[in-house]
This record gives structure tokens, C-alpha cells and sequence, in this order.
């Protein structure tokens, strides 16, 4: 037995401890220092490049070898690591007392700080770099991903002058294709060869996602070993972070095979996960600086997130198309009984959403089938098949054949996507693709001969890179990821088609469990961002208060602001809102009947949800700072003059304009309000923010962009509402307690809530008496009379309508409070009583005041 070879299969290249070789390319040193600057590993050419031995360097501090100036310079580069995995680079750096100029590579790994060097290369020390705004200037005007792949490989051979450099793209199993190619000519094309999974091992592939850059110099180059090679534990060093790292006898092999004398790898890493590689290859020994490597590596990272913003955009654009489709589908088929005997419709309307050649529908164990797919028989043992999967899944298969061997489907079926229409019993939707018969052109034969090479029982790369033409039979163009995506919207509009083709109370059960599911997930959704958001607001207001009245104002102002443009963005059941009554809600909140001060002028525009309350935030702080600083501090005299306008984009152009107000000066710092205006809109919706400090009066512009932005239907024009603009009268803003001398009833059966309301009442001068139920109310009200009452509609499980009708019967005024919207309120006898949206704010009263005719004061 101990004369049998150990089996060779894909899987010894993926254990081949790559990281822990021991040893660095030649073109530089390496020391590795303790925590207290001592040499506890060095290089075995270190005298090459410092003047001393490897055995004389161990056991001396790092000061003894180095400059001050260099130690000092390193020890402040530490400084700024953040993370494991992360190398900071110096350049140009006199190491030596010779002054000897050096490039260096710094790094932490194991409570140990690894440093690398290489001589800087004098005659490109200087030389000029590509600016990276035209390199992404130039990728930005691509309009396919097919061009922006090229475009990526020009660029990345100009930085890199290696003789050929490919954007190498992984696929879900790993295997990998050449999407685009830069190369010089003569030397042939790589374009579209695809390589398996094992060319690139496991190992290798993790290291790519931690190091995203990888250069070896010359694959003849003897390897350098670092001693002593096992520290005082025995374990060797991880050369993970390496910049000098050597390269494996496999990996050399492998290169040699393809005559190539030099690589560069830079990863591209798409939504934290390898995307692919720029491939590098050149025919002879090359070494770029490393000034030009560390561009190239920006530049890597640079293509990445633009390629990610890429893929999102399609993404999103093909989902929200997808939805508009499946929400047609719902309106057009809610009432559509004939779905189990022609499904021949669905196929149409979904063809757009998910391309498909067939379509089963399966419902209460009846059958349809429309196009290319398995016969009843068929269909009937795929269903079988699908019930042992886990309930409420969409399921995609691209090679049905191998998935179930034991169906007796048509070969020309290959690919599945089911979605799963209810829970018990199992009813099924089931789009089919046909077979995509293709040739794949790999780079040499994808099934690498199992035979021993030169370094061991392992696999031998491949010796001829010629391409390996392969048909490939069995399979189907796959679903995307945003195609089960959309799937799964999909699932949720037929759940409700199909509850509303059963029986009625089977059905009415049937779509309030459903129809719960998806409102407590979309509130446990949304009530987690506004909590997270307003967490943030309280912590950012309190870093920039000079006391707590000053904290509570900017508070109630800010929280304010988002419940105006909460309740008009959710009056139309969170469909885009208009801008001008944005803003005129913004302004009747400031300015009351001198809503003048503040001039618009723009066509109305709808604004989507997203941009809409971001929108607000700037807004509030624009007029707060204003009133406090600008324009609208000084009585009666200064304007704000705001415009807009929309490009020929469709981006939404906004200036606002101040006048007449006092000298502005910039601020030496920027509070949490000025953060808002200047970065909101352009981290919230990508778009631009500039505010200019001029002496006349503050200036800003902004800009919105089309995706969030849309026309108004001159239709409803006629019918808009102006929640938020200036009441006709306003109480007088020298009043600091309106409320003076009444009695008031506040009816709220939230004791916080309770406890809010009666501090913002009793400040506005009001003798406030609470009760948290209706029984309690009518208590009072039978020992006591009052001025005005503050209903909260609905009480637990109660509301106060009926204290509302003794109200109105004794003659008292009052006003209903809520968080449903003003249809909850007033979906009752009293549906002209006004509404108080929460939360209690003293602007919202204040302001409600001017609507309600209350008692003369006593």
C-alpha cells in the first residue's frame, strides 16, 4: 500500500496552502518586527538591499537597521490600518543613512508588523500618471456593460503596459470566462475562452477577495525564503497581505504553459464577493512601480464600484418594470375565473417579467399547460417532486434533466422556475425553458488529465491552451437572481389571484393570513427605518444643541418636518408627492400669512417616497437656519427666492436664493443641520449638493435625479390638495401661551403619549385635564365643563367618537388626534371636526389653533 500514488482529482489544487509558502519574490526584502520593534523574521536577501545579513538582523531592534525619519514614517503609517486585511503603502522614502530611496508595504498580521521593500525605480519616480477622473470619465460614457468591459481592459493595460490584459468574470461554480480583452497585436485572443474552476482553486479565490492585488515579476525568478521559516510555536508565516509573496511550483507551472513570463492579477470585488479578475499576462519578465501598481489597485476598485452601481441600476430597473407587470396582472385577473382552463394569458403577461417557453398551472389539483413543457403526465410528477421542497419557496433549475433523472420529461424542457401560489394544498405557477444548445470554448480540455507532474501527486496544468470546443447539452439559459426576485413578487400578486378563484370564506381567511404577512413585513420594514432615523436625529441634534430648550425645538422641528411629508406622501398610499406643497407646508410652518417672503417659481413636479422626505429634511433646515441666521431673521424685509427645473435628463434642478438679509459669514464649524443640506441628497439618492456662503445671502443648488422624479398630471392639478399651506389666520407669534385661561379635555390612552401632550398644552398656558378611555371621559365631562377637547381616535379598543357627540351636544369645539391619516378620523358623523396628525408637537397645535374658534379668554 505505501508504494500506491495518492489519487489526483480537482481537489488538490484547492489544498495547496498558497498563503504559507515560506518564501518572496526576489525584487524585494522582507522583515517581520515584534510588537516592540524587534526583527523576529528577515528575508535571505536582505543584505542585497540594507547592507545587512538575514542572521545578523534577527533579535536587533528595527532602529538599528533604519532611519528615524523612515521609523517614524512607518509608525505613523500603522497608525492609519484599519482592519486585518489591509496594506498602506509609503513611497519614495529614504530608508538607509545612504539615502537610499525605497518603496515600502506595511502591514499587521498575528500581533506582528510585516514590512516589505523594493528599491524605488528612479527614472519612473516622476513619471506622469493617468488621471483617474478621465478613466472614469471614459467608463462612465460606455453605454453596454460589453463596452464598459473594454473599456476596462484599454485602461488597465495603459496603467499596467503588460502585453495582454483580460476583465475575467467568475460564474456561480467558479469557473471563469474572458469577457473583454486588451492585448497588443500578434499574439493572439483569449476573447471568450472560459477556464474551469479549478485554474482558479478555492484558496486562491478566497485570497482575491482579502488581497486585491497580486503581481509576480518574472515566474524564472529563484523564490527567496524568509527565516527562520517556523517561529517559536512552529507555525509558519501567513503571507496572505504579501506584496512580495512567491508564487507556487503549480502556479509557475501553469504560467509556462502559456509562455507567459510575468502576471498581474487585480480583483474586482462587486457587493463584497469576487466578481472576476483583470488578468494581466506579458511574455517576458515585467515589474511595474509601485507607485503605478498602487494606481492600477485604485483603479481596480474604482471599476468595481462603478460596475456594482451597474448592475444595481439594471437590477432595479428590471424589477420595477417587473412589478408594474405584476401589478397590472393583479387588476386585470382579480376577477378572471377561466385561469385553470386558459393559461395560454398568463404566459403573455408574464413574458415581459420572466422570459419563459411554457408555462403549467396547478391549482386544487387541476392542470393547465400552454407552449414548450412536459405533458400532463409529466407535469403531474414534477408537482410530486416539488411538494417535497420546503413550502412558499420559488425553486429554479437550470438542468432538469439532472435534477430529476426519474421524470419522464422531453429532453427539448431543460430549465424550471416554480412558484409556489399558496401553502395547503400546494398550487404551483411553473415557467419551463428549453434546452440551450451552445458550444463552449474553453481554454484547453475543461477535464484535466489525472496524471503526476514535477511537483508531486498533484494535477498538472494543462499543456496546450488551445480552445477545447464542448457542446453543451441539458441545460437552459439559468434565472437571475433578479428574476427570482421578481418570482417571488410575482408568488405574492397570484397568492392573491388565486384566494380571490376559490370559495368566498375560504378565501377571505385565506387572503387576510396573506395579506398580514405582507403588511407586518413591509411595517416591521419601515417602522425599523424611521426608528433607526429618528435615533439618529436625536443623537445628531444633541451633538449640536447649546442647551435643551434649543435639543427639544430642533427636535420637534425635525420630527415635525418628516410627519408632514409622511402624511402627504402617504395620502395617495405612498405614491410620489408634489414639491410645491412640500414647500408650501415647509413655509406655512415659518412664515404663517407672510408666506410672501417666500417666492416659488418651477412647474410642479411629483417627488418619489425616498427623495420626497429626504427633500423635506433639507428643506426645514434651509428655512430653519434661515429664520435663525438669514434671510427671514430680520422682519418683514428678506426673501428666499427658490426655483426648479428639469434638465434634459429628467434630473430635477433646485437653487435656492436669499436676499435682503444680514451679512452671511461661513461658519467655522458645520452643526447636524448643515450636515442634511450638504449630504443628504447626495447619499440618499446619488444626486448633487452645493451651498455657497455669499456675503448678500446663502445660495444652494441641488440636484434630484430623474429616477426620483416625476411629471404631474395636468389633470389632477385641479384637484390637489394644499395640506400644510398658511392658514387664513395664524396665532400671533409674540403669544407665547395662546391657551391661556381654557380648560382643556386631552382624551389619549398612551400614558407617554398622555404625558407629551399635557407638558405641550400646560407650556401653550392651558389647564389640561387627561383621561386614557371613554368611560373615564364621560366621567369628567359629567363634574366638569371645558373650553376645548384634544381627541386621540382610537383608544385601544374603542374610539372616541361618542365623547365627540356630547361635545358637539354641549357645544364644545374639538379636534380629533391621530397617526392613520385624516380618512380614519374622519370616517364619522363628525367629518368636518379638524385633524391633528401625531405626533404632539407644540408647532402642530399652535398651528391647529388657527383653525378652531375658540372661547374668549377668561
Amino acid at each position: 500500500m505505501s508504494g500506491t500514488p495518492e489519487p489526483v482529482d480537482l481537489t488538490n489544487c484547492d489544498r495547496e496552502p498558497i498563503h504559507q509558502l515560506g518564501a518572496i519574490q526576489p525584487f524585494g526584502f522582507l522583515l517581520t518586527i515584534s510588537l516592540d520593534w524587534m526583527v523576529t523574521r528577515a528575508s535571505a536577501n536582505l543584505a542585497e538591499f540594507i547592507g545587512v545579513s538575514q542572521a545578523d538582523a534577527l533579535g536587533r531592534p528595527i532602529s538599528s537597521l533604519i532611519t528615524p525619519e523612515a521609523l517614524h514614517t512607518i509608525r505613523n503609517k500603522l497608525t492609519t490600518l484599519r482592519g486585518p486585511d489591509v496594506v498602506e503603502r509609503i513611497f519614495d522614502i529614504a530608508l538607509l543613512p545612504d539615502h537610499s530611496r525605497f518603496d515600502l508595504a506595511v502591514h499587521v498580521n498575528e500581533n506582528q508588523v510585516i514590512l516589505e521593500g523594493e528599491r524605488c525605480q528612479q527614472e519612473k519616480r516622476n513619471a506622469p500618471s493617468l488621471s483617474m477622473r478621465s478613466m472614469m470619465s471614459r467608463l462612465d460614457q460606455t453605454e453596454t456593460l460589453e463596452a464598459f468591459f473594454r473599456e476596462g481592459a484599454r485602461q488597465a493595460r495603459a496603467l499596467t503596459g503588460f502585453d495582454r490584459v483580460m476583465v475575467y468574470r467568475f460564474d456561480e461554480g467558479g469557473s471563469g470566462e474572458v469577457v473583454a480583452e486588451a492585448a497588443r497585436s500578434g499574439i493572439g485572443s483569449f476573447l471568450g475562452l472560459h477556464y474551469p474552476a479549478s485554474d482558479i482553486p478555492i484558496q486562491a479565490r478566497a485570497l482575491y477577495l482579502r488581497n486585491l492585488f497580486r503581481i509576480i515579476a518574472d515566474i524564472e525568478a529563484v523564490p527567496v525564503p524568509v527565516l527562520p521559516q517556523l517561529d517559536e510555536q512552529g507555525q509558519p508565516l501567513d503571507l496572505s497581505m504579501s506584496v512580495l509573496r512567491s508564487v507556487s511550483p503549480i502556479h509557475i507551472e501553469y504560467l509556462k504553459n502559456m509562455g507567459v513570463g510575468a502576471s498581474l492579477s487585480i480583483s474586482i470585488v462587486v457587493d463584497g464577493k469576487l466578481w472576476g479578475l483583470f488578468a494581466c499576462h506579458h511574455y517576458g519578465p515585467r515589474l511595474p512601480s509601485a507607485q503605478s501598481r498602487s494606481t492600477a489597485e485604485l483603479f481596480g476598485q474604482m471599476f468595481a464600484s462603478r460596475l456594482e452601481s451597474r448592475e444595481r441600476r439594471l437590477a432595479l430597473d428590471y424589477e420595477t418594470k417587473a412589478r408594474r407587470i405584476a401589478d397590472r396582472l393583479l387588476t386585470s385577473v382579480a376577477d378572471n375565473a377561466s385561469l385553470l382552463d386558459d393559461p395560454a394569458w398568463l404566459i403573455e403577461a408574464l413574458a415581459d417579467a420572466i422570459p419563459a417557453d411554457g408555462i403549467g398551472v396547478w391549482i386544487n389539483g387541476r392542470l393547465a399547460l400552454a407552449g414548450i413543457g412536459p405533458d400532463e403526465r409529466g407535469f403531474s410528477a414534477l408537482i410530486r417532486h416539488l411538494n417535497r421542497n420546503a413550502g412558499g419557496r420559488i425553486y429554479a433549475v437550470d438542468r432538469l434533466g439532472e435534477t430529476y433523472p426519474d421524470l419522464e420529461i422531453d429532453d427539448v424542457v431543460a430549465g424550471m422556475l416554480a412558484i409556489p401560489i399558496s401553502r395547503s394544498p400546494r398550487d404551483y405557477v411553473v415557467l419551463f425553458r428549453q434546452e440551450l444548445v451552445r458550444t463552449v470554448r474553453w481554454g484547453g480540455d475543461p477535464h484535466k488529465p489525472l496524471e503526476y507532474g514535477p511537483n508531486g501527486p498533484r494535477l498538472t496544468p494543462r499543456k496546450s491552451f488551445e480552445a477545447w470546443s464542448e457542446l453543451v447539452r441539458g441545460r437552459s439559459l439559468p434565472f437571475t437572481e433578479a428574476e427570482r426576485r421578481v418570482a417571488e413578487t410575482i408568488r405574492l400578486t397570484l397568492i392573491e389571484v388565486v384566494l380571490r378563484l376559490t370559495d368566498e370564506a375560504s378565501m377571505a381567511r385565506q387572503m387576510a393570513n396573506e395579506r398580514q404577512e405582507l403588511l407586518i413585513a413591509e411595517l416591521n420594514h419601515r417602522v425599523r427605518n424611521i426608528l433607526s432615523l429618528i435615533t439618529g436625529i436625536i443623537r445628531q441634534s444633541q451633538t449640536t444643541s447649546v442647551g435643551l430648550g434649543d435639543y427639544v425645538r430642533q427636535l420637534e422641528g425635525r420630527i415635525q418636518s418628516l410627519s408632514r411629508a409622511h402624511d402627504q406622501i402617504t395620502r395617495d398610499h405612498w405614491a410620489p408627492a408634489s414639491l410645491r406643497q412640500l414647500l408650501s407646508a415647509e413655509t406655512a410652518a415659518y412664515l404663517g400669512k407672510n408666506a410672501q417672503r417666500f417666492r416659488m417659481r418651477g412647474e410642479d413636479v411629483l417627488l418619489e417616497p425616498q427623495a420626497f422626505s429626504t427633500a423635506a429634511l433639507v428643506f426645514h433646515e434651509l428655512m430653519t437656519n434661515s429664520a435663525k441666521y438669514g434671510s427671514l431673521s430680520i422682519a418683514g424685509s428678506g426673501t428666499i427666492e427658490l426655483s426648479w427645473e428639469r434638465d434634459n435628463e429628467g434630473n430635477l434642478r433646485i437653487d435656492w436664493r436669499e436676499k435682503d438679509g444680514p451679512p452671511v459669514i461661513e461658519p467655522n464649524r458645520h452643526g447636524f443641520g448643515s450636515t442634511i443640506i450638504r449630504r443628504s441628497i447626495p447619499y440618499d439618492l446619488g444626486g448633487k449638493a452645493e451651498v455657497r456662503y455669499i456675503k448678500e445671502g446663502l445660495e444652494a443648488d441641488f440636484l434630484i435625479p430623474a429616477r426620483y422624479v416625476n411629471a404631474v398630471d395636468p389633470s389632477l392639478l385641479q384637484n390637489a390638495t394644499t395640506a400644510g399651506v398658511a392658514p387664513s389666520k395664524t396665532a400671533p407669534a409674540d403669544d407665547q401661551e395662546p391657551l391661556s385661561g381654557l380648560k382643556i379635555l386631552l382624551v389619549e390612552n398612551n400614558l407617554i403619549i398622555a404625558m407629551d401632550g399635557e407638558d405641550i398644552l400646560r407650556r401653550l398656558g392651558a389647564d389640561v385635564s387627561t383621561a386614557p378611555s371613554v368611560a373615564e371621559a364621560m366621567e369628567i365631562l359629567a363634574g366638569q365643563s371645558f373650553d376645548f377637547a384634544l381627541l386621540d381616535v382610537n383608544l385601544g379598543d374603542e374610539t372616541s367618537f361618542g365623547i365627540a357627540d356630547r361635545l358637539a351636544a354641549a357645544g364644545v369645539p374639538f379636534v380629533f388626534a391621530t397617526g392613520y391619516g385624516e380618512g380614519i378620523a374622519q370616517a364619522n358623523s363628525h367629518s368636518g371636526a379638524p385633524v391633528l396628525q401625531k405626533p404632539y408637537t407644540t408647532e402642530g397645535i399652535t398651528d391647529l389653533l388657527a383653525r378652531v374658534e375658540l372661547p374668549k379668554r377668561k
